[in-house]
């Protein structure tokens, strides 16, 4: 006979959390959100941990190398997308492991017989107001010119004049060579009074942009979450079915840590992934696994060897899984039971298996929920896709700038091996959609807000680090009267900007 769950399955939103004591140290300044990555022994610490609780999305719309410096720079991880060829994603790792913090590879670029439009096309596309003008058009090309806002006036000029004939021409740039130290770059531009310093080599050929905006912003990132090399830190996804490739690449790339990337990871395919892993590696790679919703899950993974465990199925905004197939969880639950199996494995084995909530997060304060029920660090999508530096195209809806966003289960992204169950090598029906989600602008901005809520919600709750929280964390299921209550209600509103929930 089928095994019924006694009780319901709650989502973040049936809870509140309840303050606590704060003693005067809980300041948000004083909150350490330092958290564990992969697994570790009792007494020892873990090999990889974040300085933030957040990572990103193994997804085509929200995880590439710019968001993975950007998340990096934060202090979290981005798991580069595994649906592409294996090249293409060891490239985007390699980019990530190659980044030198302060040049920047340009990514506005036009050719010289290219037209005012393209750029305001291209302006619009980028946000950008600075393009390197190339002989070809091309990131790397030959650097003939560059143009910025200053150089044109939408209303004295023809859309279809050339950009060789508005351009500031090479001859009139300051540039430095490749091989110039940041410093070094640095002085140019404060010497000379400029916003960008071209960096390119003996041909001529554009290598990067240095810019003057940068040179506050590199030195407010005390969280940036680096290598033994002080390279940047970067995650990627793997599939049970090509690993045997895919892994060797990734790996030879320099990616720190790796996830199987699947919508129910109960399963033997995982262990065998993981297994060819330890066969080949041994624990020197890293490897999370999932997704599960519960204990029985959880402890399966935990024993093939995982050094992470994810949890959610179906709770992404993005995810059809629920309705499309009937199975899944309350996120919430999922992540209560896991995380008591979790400590239970623990006081067992004496090994720490971090956990990751992954889905079912519509609000900030649903972040501190899913750490204060058990959760170490958390993954995120939608939250992530509506940055600048996701992949996606920035576009204009009614008025109103989004970006695009669609799931691994969709017919645009038709990563049938996130839901391979053996068989045909083919997606046999959607378990995604593709959507739009409000523009939030840079990562930067939004994170250090989001990151502000967590820790001030920490110190209502008498806690200064993220295991203090789940030890005094005290949570309450709540009415749907009392959700109600929650909000703004028996007024009515003035106009305002709308803010941009998670």
């Amino acid at each position: 006979m089928a095994y019924f769950f006694e009780e319901p399955s709650h989502t973040f939103n049936e809870y509140l959390l309840v303050p606590g004591y704060s003693s005067a140290q809980c300041q948000p300044k004083n909150v350490s959100l330092k958290t564990p990555l992969v697994k570790f022994k009792k007494g020892e610490e873990p090999a990889l941990s974040l300085n933030i609780p957040l990572v990103s999305a193994i997804m085509q719309s929200v995880s590439n190398d710019t968001m993975a410096i950007a998340l990096a720079r934060e202090g979290g991880v981005s798991f580069i997308y595994g649906s592409q060829t294996v090249e293409a994603q060891a490239e985007m790792v390699r980019k990530v492991k190659n980044y030198k913090a302060g040049f920047v590879p340009s990514d506005s670029n036009i050719a010289p017989d290219q037209t005012l439009q393209d750029v305001i096309a291209l302006k619009e596309k980028t946000g950008h107001s600075t393009m390197a003008v190339t002989e070809d058009g091309t990131p790397n090309g030959k650097l003939v010119g560059i143009v910025t806002g200053r150089d044109y006036r939408i209303s004295r000029m023809s859309l279809d004049t050339k950009v060789s004939e508005f351009m500031t021409p090479f001859e009139k740039l300051i540039t430095a060579k490749s091989g110039v130290s940041l410093k070094e770059a640095n002085d140019i531009i404060w010497d000379n009074k400029l916003n960008a310093l071209p960096i390119i080599d003996d041909q001529q050929k554009l290598e990067y942009f240095v810019f003057r905006k940068d040179y506050e912003s590199r030195k407010s990132n005390p969280n940036e979450l680096l290598d033994d090399s002080k390279r940047y830190v970067v995650g990627a996804g793997i599939n049970t079915r090509d690993y045997a490739t895919r892994v060797p690449a990734l790996v030879e790339a320099g990616a720190d840590v790796l996830c199987i990337d699947s919508s129910e990871g109960f399963s033997e395919w995982q262990k065998l992934t993981i297994e060819w892993i330890r066969e080949h590696y041994g624990d020197s790679v890293k490897v999370g696994a999932g997704n599960v919703v519960d204990a029985e899950g959880f402890r399966f993974l935990a024993e093939c060897g995982a050094d992470f465990v994810k949890i959610g199925i179906g709770g992404g905004s993005i995810c059809i899984t629920r309705e499309q197939k009937g199975i899944g969880r309350g996120q919430a639950t999922a992540t209560i039971e896991v995380a008591k199996a979790r400590d239970e494995y623990f006081k067992e084995t004496g090994i720490y298996v971090p956990i990751c909530s992954d889905g079912g997060i519509v609000h900030d304060y649903h972040m501190t929920l899913a750490l204060a029920m058990g959760s170490d660090f958390i993954m995120l999508g939608r939250y992530f896709s509506r940055f600048d530096e996701s992949p996606t195209n920035k576009v204009n809806i009614n008025g109103q700038y989004m970006k695009e966003y669609w799931g691994e289960g969709s017919a645009r992204a038709r990563n049938w091996q996130r839901y391979d169950l053996g068989g045909d090598a083919k997606l046999s029906f959607e378990e995604g959609v593709d959507s739009y989600v409000p523009y939030a602008g840079p990562l930067k901005d939004n994170v250090g807000l989001t990151l502000a809520k967590i820790k001030s919600t920490m110190c209502n709750c008498g806690a200064l680090t993220i295991p203090e929280l789940q030890q005094k964390a005290k949570i309450t299921l709540v009415s749907s009267t009392s959700i109600v209550e929650g909000g703004a209600h028996d007024v009515v509103l003035k106009d305002s900007t709308p803010s941009h929930n998670q």
